[in-house]
């Protein structure tokens, strides 16, 4: 099993639509919509608490904890090491001809 690297979290448009202003400098686009990047989870009650990190002004890294209610989130999706994050069409290597393979191209 790969390590995870994170975490997007998709909301609901209505919980984006109540959450308002306040969640806008948090969320990310991206093809399958806004959400939310986040180095760790938790799911264990009835608040999701997303840990991220930021960048002050000046250039210092923080960690910020952003809890919402579970109802808000549609969907978590977790990003693995071994590959790019994103939303697309899987490319599968095509097999390699060799004399025996059968394969042919």
């Amino acid at each position: 099993m790969n390590e995870s690297n994170g975490y997007a979290v998709f909301f609901f448009p209505q919980a984006l639509e109540a959450l308002g202003e306040a969640i806008k400098p948090y969320l990310s686009e991206s093809p399958a919509g806004p959400h939310i990047v986040c180095k760790e989870i938790d799911t264990g009650g009835a608040l999701i608490e997303m840990t991220l990190q930021g960048v002050t002004a000046e250039g210092k890294t923080v960690q910020l904890e952003l809890m919402v209610p579970g109802s808000m989130v549609r969907m978590i999706v977790s990003s693995q090491n071994d590959g790019s994050f994103g939303f697309g069409p899987r490319l599968t290597p095509s097999p390699i001809a060799t004399p025996d393979s059968g394969v042919t191209g």
